[in-house]
């Protein structure tokens, strides 16, 4: 038993040491191996960190490169700013130099000029003196007849020399005037106007002129009466005419005659009340029009009178242009203009819109229609603008901002385009007659002919009284008189022609 134990004992202590030596030999392979693999990473971080610093050390190479190079840009700006400021200072010294030198010669001018003043005052004394014996003349008439010669000659050298200052303004301001201007005729384009006199009534039948008579002509009379028209019955077949100068009344009388034909019953009684209702709808409708107008236009807000005055513009013609029409199209055109040069869009827009307000009641109230218009404006406590808007575009007053000298332009714009405007034979003769005249008053005028439908006048002087310089003196004198004196659209042209003929006969 003991033998056994023993026996076991040995043997459990040689399965331990073999099992340590085994177990040691493993560690060493172990230990091998994770010696080999940490140098193996060891070596793969040399070589890492000898990269990085490879690629860092070019990276500084590079940049120390990139700022030499701009050390040496800015070394060469900094010596060209030299070089330029050497060459600047010379140039101020030059230029000083040269300042002085005009000064110097200046000066001796001056002085000459004085010289010349005081021989000038002397040689005129000694000439006054002469003349006054020579010519009998007093020492005063003498100098009195020098003075007007200097004056005649000044005058001369003056025309001349505003001829020159006008024309180089008006070359300036006229590429800005002709760019806005066309900016605001291109970006907005009206229909022409269509105004007539008259309108015509379609009948179902001829047999509907004789109700419209009436018996013994009562039924006629008592439109017209009431109506405030002419009935015109022709032998037209199925139309009969209504004609008047005011279009809101010959609206009136139309929608009026078209209802009673409508309804068959047509005699004095109905005639009055058919009258009443169109009117009271007509009202209501000019109202609703002018509301639609600002509405649309985004003016609001603005007092039920000026929409209300707005709408029956519709109804109220100038030269046959209708006025609603043309208030509008000035409306838009000022719009436009004023944002092109920097003013306030929809102060330009809500003054070129009540700028001919008050020609909604010239008919029935008589008067002018900027007064009118003015006081309507300033009864409802519409802008300051708006008041010189009116005022300024028939020249009572100046403009005094960007919109209101917009609203002159558009109104000129609308008023003269090719077929806004018609005008009667009478009051075109007698235009025509008066431009003419003006030019025919003026000394050294031979003859004067208005053409191109009265928008020029053609002048012919005598080249014997009239020089070059005074030729320009005379068409300013023209334009100005026919400015103040005669009432036209647009604008008229003053063509001033000196022409000298030498006629010899061989014999």
């Amino acid at each position: 038993m003991i033998e056994n134990i023993s026996i076991y004992i040995i043997f459990m202590l040689l399965g331990i040491g073999i099992t340590y030596i085994f177990m040691r030999n493993e560690n060493k392979k172990q230990f091998k191996h994770l010696e080999a693999e940490a140098k193996a990473k060891a070596s793969a971080i040399e070589y890492e960190a000898e990269h990085l610093l490879h690629e860092a050390q070019v990276k500084i190479k590079e940049e120390e490169i990139l700022l030499d190079k701009k050390f040496q840009d800015k070394v060469l700006e900094v010596t060209k700013q030299r070089t330029e400021l050497d060459l600047e200072r010379k140039s101020l010294r030059q230029k000083e130099k040269e300042l002085f030198k005009n000064k110097k010669n200046i000066e001796k001018k001056e002085s000459y000029l004085e010289f010349l003043e005081e021989e000038k005052k002397e040689e005129r004394e000694i000439l006054i003196e002469l003349l006054s014996k020579s010519a009998g003349l007093t020492k005063d008439e003498a100098k009195k007849y020098l003075l007007e010669q200097i004056l005649e000659e000044s005058k001369l050298e003056l025309a001349l020399s505003v001829r020159k200052q006008e024309k180089i303004a008006e070359q300036e301001s006229k590429k800005r005037a002709n760019y806005i201007l066309s900016q605001a005729v291109t970006r907005y384009a009206g229909e022409f106007a269509g105004e007539r006199l008259i309108n015509i009534v379609n009948l179902p039948s001829d047999e509907h002129k004789g109700r419209i008579i009436g018996k013994e002509g009562r039924n006629i009379k008592s439109l017209e009466q009431l109506l405030g028209v002419d009935i015109i019955i022709d032998e037209t077949p199925g139309v009969i005419i209504v004609s008047n100068f005011n279009l809101y009344r010959r609206a009136i009388a139309t929608r009026t005659i078209e209802l009673l034909i409508k309804d068959g019953r047509i005699h004095p009684g109905r005639i009055e009340q058919v009258h009443a209702k169109v009117k009271e709808e007509f009202e209501q409708k000019i109202l609703e029009d002018g509301e639609n107008i600002v509405i649309e236009l985004g003016l609001l807000p603005m007092h039920e009178e000026l929409m209300k005055l707005l709408g029956r513009l519709k109804y109220r013609a100038s030269y046959g242009q209708n006025a609603l029409a043309h208030t509008l199209e000035v409306a838009k055109l000022a719009a436009i203009m004023a944002v092109e040069m920097g003013g306030d869009e929809r102060l330009a827009l809500r003054a070129g819109l009540l700028h001919d307000i008050g020609k909604a009641l010239t008919q029935e109230h008589g008067g002018n229609h900027i007064d009118l218009g003015v006081e309507i404006c300033q009864r409802y406590d519409e802008h300051p603008t708006v008041i010189n808007a009116i005022y300024a575009h028939h020249g009572h007053e100046e403009p005094d901002g960007v919109e209101s000298a917009a609203v002159c332009a558009a109104d000129v714009l609308s008023a003269t385009r090719p077929g806004a405007r018609r005008e009667v034979l009478e009051s075109f003769v007698k235009r025509v007659k008066d431009i003419e005249s003006i030019a025919l008053s003026k000394k050294g005028v031979i003859d004067a002919f208005a053409i191109n439908a009265g928008r020029e006048i053609r002048i012919f002087v005598d080249a014997g009284k009239i020089d070059d310089a005074n030729v320009y003196l005379l068409s300013k004198e023209i334009a100005k008189e026919i400015e103040n004196k005669v009432q036209y659209p647009g604008e008229i042209k003053v063509n001033v022609i000196r022409e000298k003929r030498e006629i010899q006969y061989a014999r």
